[in-house]
């Protein structure tokens, strides 16, 4: 509007002959804000709406009748023909020259629509001249057709020139009932505030009606936040939550509804639902597709040894695989599990070794959930015993095949037939008595009906037509994980499907990273392993958890951030499984605070074995003491396990593990009872005797010091000779001593002989060096720590 200055609302009154009011009513439909006053300034775009309306509400028929005829009604039941007076006779001031309706009819002719003030009144006829006849005529307008273009240059004549710099240009008719109009107007003359209230109404219900025919479509996930809710609806917050309190859900916008709640409230607004299927990380970054009859190839059986202790599991793995560990492990039991894989007619059978004591029962339920046939080892000699039934039910639960090994069979007392009339006790029928569980006398000492076992199993592997495919990212399961000192976390993984390969991003659990060193089972370093395949891997950013399934990924960043997803699970989880005070549950922990609580630290050498230790020792809570177990890890006792312990009144429980010495000072000053086993026997027996008050501690371990070994010798008569300097306290000749790698015992036995330089002496003290020689061991490392100590007697 450069070219304008300062056209006011009274201007354009004045220009055209209205009323100052009928101007601000039009200037009110188009402006943003209501004019204030009559002298408010008009911006070009305003003007042009404005200018538009008044033309099209105030239009004329013909130039030539403006000052010759005047339009009067004719007939109200047809709007469509007007009575037009020839004599340009004034107006009688009973009969008004125009009504409303006849503005909407859109009549080419109408006196009042020129916009000019001089329209207003008929001019008289002038004096002398003979006055003209006055007739009436009937027009048909809806009949005529009229060339508005021939209009255009009488409008810009007629119009001010002043008017028309204003309009921009000159406005032109789209045709006979086409007329330019504003959107959402209609014909007419001005609206009155009750027929703008009664047209919005109307628009408003064909609204509805509009969205009635066509409702949204609204997808909602399994969870919702009520806000997100009434967005997706386009609906207000107030108006969710009003719905929501109709229905008793008390639920404030930013709080989650579930799906059900929400498709309630969606259609109560007449929306339709979609159920929003939503894409998780685990989706996205795992490859579920399934295998075609294609890409299957054979694979090894996976097979679990189970059953009572000492009846001889290991011994059997150990004539199979031609090793013998079982009398290197405290008590004669296997205390972790081990995979090993074998080559039996040129085919090779994985077999996993779960430890037989009934304390293990959760390692062992692991184990054979991911095996594909079970060996049950009986003693011929000892018969089905408690936990024989357990490893039966076990196999049963994981819907395995079953072969019973009875062993022992070169003992004088061997009597297989009994150990089958037992079994069938279990529902577990003999092949010879009609059933299909197969039964294989052995002797795992002398190897006795081995062969027939291992052809039995591999005969049941066939019915089975195990399959998998190898061209594929790799799938398994986590057997065992640790914290090794040098080489960090370490995990055994059984590869299920697929293979794996060095260097493989893979997730486990909580535990994510790259494969960097793998080994096979006798410790040779493997570049790939494919299924059925027992490996040892370094490389994940923690241990993970003892039967978790691990797969591998290829965006490594999205793996992270699904590790991340599961600690928080399980932080949230944790949290909401803290039994908080409620009205409802307040009486009964006030009945509890009659119950003493027995707090447990457990740390142990291996995740299974802690898993363990704390399910045995939760197992002795009675009405009296309840034993909960608040902390099961993996490694050294730390400062923060005696921090703990201190702080909660627990007592420390060690399981092939000892103290750092920080944690062992740290102990002393707080007062922590820390106990440490290498037989699971001992710790239940002792915790179980203390709890019923029947412990009589009379001997108790009293620490001498700490000696490292600095070099060690071979002495082909003698052994291995550990040179050592003393840490702390003194070594005596006399003295029981603990062997620990890494703060884990791998031995512990008596002192065969203690030297300083060629002289034998019954003590060294802190600072000096001197030779020693453990009875009945020789595994000495360099950088071995050997603890000294005595058991002393306690007077009662």
């Amino acid at each position: 509007m450069s070219t304008l200055i300062k056209y006011r609302i009274r201007d354009v009154a004045k220009d055209f002959g209205f009323q100052v009011k009928e101007v601000m009513e039009i200037a009110d439909q188009y402006l943003d804000e209501k004019p204030k006053n009559n002298m408010q300034v008009l911006e070009e775009q305003e003007l042009n709406l404005m200018f538009d309306h008044i033309t099209q509400h105030h239009q004329i028929g013909s130039l030539e009748e403006v000052f010759a005829a005047v339009p009067v009604p004719a007939a109200k039941d047809d709007p469509s023909k007007l009575v037009v007076d020839d004599a340009p006779a004034a107006p009688q001031p009973s009969q008004p020259t125009e009504k409303p309706a006849q503005q909407a009819t859109g009549a080419p002719h109408a006196p009042q629509a020129t916009g000019a003030p001089h329209a207003q009144n008929s001019q008289p006829a002038k004096p002398g001249e003979p006055e003209r006849k006055r007739e009436r005529r009937v027009v048909d307008t809806s009949a005529v057709t009229v060339n508005t273009a021939r209009f255009d240059d009488h409008v810009d004549k007629l119009v001010s020139e002043r008017v028309s710099e204003i309009r921009g240009g000159k406005q032109r008719f789209n045709g006979k009932n086409g007329r330019n109009q504003p959107a959402g107007k209609k014909k007419g003359t001005f609206f009155s505030g009750k027929q703008r209230n009664e047209e919005q109404e109307k628009i408003r219900r064909l609204q509805l009606e509009i969205a009635k025919k066509a409702p949204l479509v609204v997808k909602i996930p399994d969870e919702i936040a009520v806000g997100e809710l009434a967005s997706r609806m386009k609906k207000t917050g107030a108006e969710v939550v009003k719905s929501l309190m109709k229905m008793g859900v008390m639920a404030s916008i930013s709080q989650v509804i579930d799906y059900d709640t929400a498709a309630l409230v969606a259609l109560e607004f007449n929306c339709k639902v979609e159920k929003e299927v939503v894409v998780t990380i685990e989706e996205r970054l795992f490859d579920d597709h399934e295998d075609t009859t294609e890409e299957l190839i054979e694979r090894a059986p996976v097979v679990v040894v189970m059953g009572h202790v000492d009846h001889g599991k290991t011994s059997l793995l150990d004539y199979i695989r031609n090793s013998h560990v079982a009398s290197g492990e405290a008590g004669g039991i296997t205390q972790a599990i081990g995979a090993y894989q074998v080559k039996v007619q040129d085919r090779l059978i994985t077999f996993l070794d779960t430890p037989g004591h009934e304390a293990f029962t959760a390692m062992r339920a692991r184990g054979a959930m991911c095996t594909d046939i079970a060996i049950l080892v009986v003693a011929a000699d000892d018969g089905i015993m408690p936990q024989t039934v357990e490893a039966i039910n076990h196999a049963k639960a994981a819907n395995i095949p079953l072969i019973v090994a009875i062993n022992k069979m070169d003992k004088p007392g061997a009597n297989p037939d009994r150990i089958k009339t037992q079994i069938m006790e279990y529902e577990l029928v003999p092949e010879e008595f009609g059933g299909d569980t197969i039964m294989c006398p052995i002797s795992a000492k002398t190897g006795d009906g081995v062969d027939s076992l291992l052809e039995m199993v591999l005969l049941t592997a066939d019915m089975q037509e195990l399959k998998a495919n190898p061209d594929r990212a790799a799938k398994g399961v986590v057997l065992e994980a640790r914290l090794d000192k040098t080489r960090g976390p370490v995990a055994t993984l059984l590869v299920q499907n697929g293979t794996l390969n060095q260097g493989d991003v893979i997730i486990a659990g909580t535990a994510v990273g790259r494969v960097r060193v793998m080994n096979d089972d006798k410790g040779r370093a493997v570049k790939s392993a494919g299924p059925s395949m027992p490996v040892e891997i370094t490389g994940l950013s923690e241990a993970p958890g003892a039967g978790d399934s691990f797969s591998a990924v290829i965006d490594e960043r999205m793996a992270r951030q699904l590790v991340e997803q599961r600690k928080s699970q399980e932080k949230d989880a944790a949290a909401a499984s803290v039994n908080k005070i409620t009205l409802d549950n307040l009486f009964s922990q006030m009945q509890e605070g009659e119950m003493k609580q027995l707090s447990v630290v457990v740390k142990a050498d291996v995740k299974g074995s802690a898993e363990a230790v704390k399910v045995s020792l939760e197992k002795l809570s009675n009405a009296e003491v309840r034993v909960k177990v608040i902390h099961a890890g993996v490694g050294a006792i730390t400062e923060g396990d005696i921090l703990l312990a201190s702080t909660s009144n627990a007592i420390v429980v060690g399981f092939n593990v000892r103290p750092q010495a920080s944690a062992a000072a740290h102990a002393a000053r707080d007062h922590v009872d820390v106990r440490m086993y290498r037989v699971i026997y001992d710790a239940i027996n002792e915790i179980e005797s203390a709890m019923k008050g029947m412990l009589a501690p009379t001997f108790r371990e009293e620490l001498l010091g700490h000696a490292e070994v600095r070099q060690t010798y071979k002495v082909s008569a003698i052994g291995t000779i550990a040179g050592c300097y003393v840490l702390d306290g003194k070594i005596t000749r006399s003295a029981k001593v603990r062997v620990l790698r890494d703060d884990v015992v791998i031995n512990e036995g008596e002192l065969d002989s203690l030297q300083r330089f060629k002289d034998s002496v019954k003590e060294v003290t802190a600072g000096y060096e001197c030779g020693m020689h453990l009875d009945k061991f020789n595994d000495i490392k360099e950088g071995d720590i050997f603890e000294c100590f005595e058991m002393k007697q306690i007077k009662n």
